[in-house]
């Protein structure tokens, strides 16, 4: 961490004004000097597809898991930083813990265990804004956020049931010869049968607790939008009808849930900026395919569509989902958002797109726009040799092999289009 107050001041810029999933890393490093530690998590349940986001080394931070993080959340009251020993990573270590009042945790491990907590007060401060970057931008359900997230909760259910099918099918194979009444020492077949059933007890247990921190129930996910934009309807005079989708419906993974309430957020700001409104409807519907996302009034419709669609396109666009806009003037007006609850197909290598950091989006969207690397070096007051360094990482990171193809990529996806660049 730099000593002189502006650069400190712009390196913490640097480390909240980027990708969400590449955070833990840019505070590590900024993190480095003043507290050295040899690995850093950041656990927050808000972010549904990593509610862990590590930086470190990577034998140590593979092995934290979420029941650790949870049993050293307890033992810290917000926003009162805490060095202590604690079962991290399947061992005691010193750590040393700061915990945001929205419940956001940071663990450091430090590189010397008896070292001196410095300065819990300020780290505590920094987090503070750190944690409350990473709560606004999955409030705003950010398209790179979901993208992102969408790609990791697909690959943690991949990894969860795989791991589950081959635990499963190991504690049963166990199992079966234990329970066997043509064994011998009935009592250690007993305990080992009990232990065995214990274990895959715990198994199927972890694999639901997992599963959870991914999915909310549709009524849950409605409740919350109803309790978020609240306030914000208190005091308008229209009539006001919530209607909550059926309790039967699949659960939503977390990021559709995180659009559908951003979403419908903007298309009610929307039609309450009307000089008149009458009636407002905010309705949800599920079933095992889709979430619908219905908003309608009985206004002016004089909404602003053009406006409208492009502050919603973005994370439409991102998830797959198709939007229908309609006002009929002295009528009123209707949002219709269907959100699929599985991943789309990527034609476009969008989920790709999510691994390219700021300066490699900067370069891509130039690129797309056919600038050669002198060009794309004068436009981003860079040097040539370092516009070369960028392409090549991002062919690498795209997983193409000319500059032809990643412009296409691009392209598909919006990127270096004159309303993007």
């Amino acid at each position: 961490m730099p000593t002189a107050p502006e650069a400190g001041l712009t390196s913490l810029r640097e480390v909240i004004d980027g990708p969400l999933h590449e955070i833990a890393r840019r505070l590590s490093r900024f993190l480095a000097e003043r507290w050295p530690h040899t690995a850093l998590v950041i656990f927050t349940r808000e972010c549904t597809g990593r509610p862990r986001k590590v930086a470190g080394a990577t034998e140590m931070i593979n092995k934290v898991t979420i029941a650790e993080l949870e049993a050293l959340k307890a033992t810290v009251d917000p926003g009162q930083p805490l060095g202590t020993t604690a079962s991290i990573a399947g061992a005691p270590r010193t750590v040393w813990v700061v915990r945001d009042a929205a419940d956001l945790l940071l663990v450091l491990i430090p590189r010397t265990a008896a070292r001196r907590f410095p300065e819990p007060a300020l780290l505590s401060a920094i987090f503070g804004l750190v944690a409350t970057s990473i709560r606004q931008q999955v409030a705003q359900a950010s398209p790179d956020y979901l993208a992102e997230s969408r790609a990791a909760s697909s690959e943690r259910e991949r990894t969860i049931a795989e791991l589950a099918a081959a635990h499963e099918a190991a504690l049963v194979a166990i199992l079966t010869p234990l329970r066997s009444t043509g064994l011998d020492d009935n009592r250690a077949r007993l305990a080992a049968a009990d232990s065995a059933s214990a274990a895959l007890l715990d198994l199927r247990t972890a694999q639901k607790s997992d599963q959870a921190l991914s999915e909310e129930a549709p009524r849950a996910a409605f409740t919350r939008l109803r309790k978020d934009i609240g306030p914000m309807l208190r005091h308008h005079d229209a009539n006001i009808e919530f209607v909550a989708p059926s309790g039967t419906g699949r659960p939503l993974p977390g990021e559709v849930a995180h659009a559908a309430r951003a979403m419908t957020r903007t298309a009610v700001l929307a039609f309450t900026a009307q000089t008149t409104l009458a009636r407002l409807r905010i309705a949800w519907t599920s079933d095992h395919a889709s979430l619908l996302v219905d908003v309608r009034d009985q206004g002016t419709g004089d909404v602003d569509l053009t406006t409208l669609r492009r502050q919603l396109q973005g994370r439409a666009r991102t998830l797959g989902a198709t939007v229908d806009l309609d006002a009929a003037p002295g009528w009123g007006s209707r949002v219709t958002i269907s959100l699929p609850l599985d991943p789309p197909a990527d034609p476009s290598g969008e989920s790709r797109l999510t691994t390219l950091n700021r300066r490699e989006h900067e370069v891509l969207a130039l690129l797309a726009q056919g600038m050669r690397n002198k060009a794309i070096a004068a436009e981003l007051g860079i040097t040539e040799s370092t516009v070369k360094f960028h392409v090549t990482g991002v062919l690498q990171k795209l997983g193409v092999t000319s500059r032809g193809e990643a412009a296409a990529l691009a392209l598909t996806a919006g990127i270096g289009t004159p309303a993007s660049s």
